[in-house]
């Protein structure tokens, strides 16, 4: 029996090990590849290791511009998610209605819709409102997609909480402004800090939307990588752009790292 369980462990140990080399070795490769120099600048030779590549992205008004422009829109986006989502899962949490599960349901359905089958519509009703060549654009057609992710989210956690603890706030004399304010918002804080990590996940890497409504200016990070890619790509720098873009999300999933599991959780 010792020598089965310990032969199951071994196994199991270097099945581990591989999935992990599997998945980290991209990781460490794009690491590695954007402190190497490879192409020719005043600083550096080619394949000389150093930060030149880190340097040449804030010498660069475009990636610079490009960080500012993912920042904006991700930010005004999760807010928006927030403010808009936080009400509607406390409804679908405390009160019952006619369809209030198919509603619920229907809002995840539209968050599975493929985004290209929405882009011209959106293109031509942003371009009425001067919304293209935007973050601000972008930030809100991310919304459509993102508020039914928090709403899910922001139910499960909202439905943990008993009821007797709005009632017993609402028999002290809390309004239900103020409810949210003092009481609710606090106790929901690892609730809220899952829905913006997904709203900031799913708006930092979308592609589609971004690609669509900037087309001559507001670009994103991603877009700017893109760009990055021509008969003579600096990989080095391409490198250097994509460590930048995964700092956000990781430090993201390690200040939410606890509670990520419980934003699956949905009550139909």
């Amino acid at each position: 029996m010792t020598r089965i369980s310990l032969s199951k462990i071994l196994m199991r140990s270097g099945l581990l090990c591989l999935l992990a080399a599997f998945i980290l070795l991209p990781l460490v490769q794009t690491i590695f590849l954007s402190f190497i120099a490879t192409k020719a600048h005043p600083e550096a030779t080619v394949g000389s290791i150093g930060l030149v590549n880190y340097l040449n992205i804030f010498k660069s008004p475009v990636l610079v511009a490009s960080l500012s422009n993912s920042l904006t829109y991700v930010i005004l986006n999760v807010v928006l998610c927030l403010l808009a989502g936080l009400p509607a899962a406390y409804a679908f949490s405390r009160y019952r209605f006619i369809g209030d599960r198919h509603i619920l349901l229907l809002l995840l359905t539209f968050r599975v819709t493929p985004p290209v089958s929405l882009s011209l519509p959106i293109f031509l009703l942003f371009a009425e409102f001067d919304l293209v060549n935007s973050p601000i654009g972008i930030g809100l057609v991310h919304c459509l997609f993102n508020i039914p992710i928090a709403i899910w989210i922001l139910e499960s956690f909202i439905s943990e909480i008993p009821r007797e603890f709005d009632e017993t706030a609402f028999i002290d004399g809390y309004s239900l402004p103020r409810f949210f304010l003092t009481l609710l918002i606090p106790a929901l804080a690892p609730g809220i800090a899952v829905a913006a990590f997904f709203c900031f996940i799913f708006s930092w890497v979308e592609v589609v939307f971004a690609r669509i409504l900037t087309v001559t200016a507001g670009k994103p990070i991603t877009m700017a990588i893109n760009a990055l890619f021509s008969f003579q790509t600096d990989i080095g720098l391409v490198m250097a752009m994509t460590v930048f873009s995964l700092i956000p999300g990781i430090a993201m999933i390690y200040l939410v790292r606890n509670y990520i599991s419980k934003g699956f959780v949905v009550r139909l």
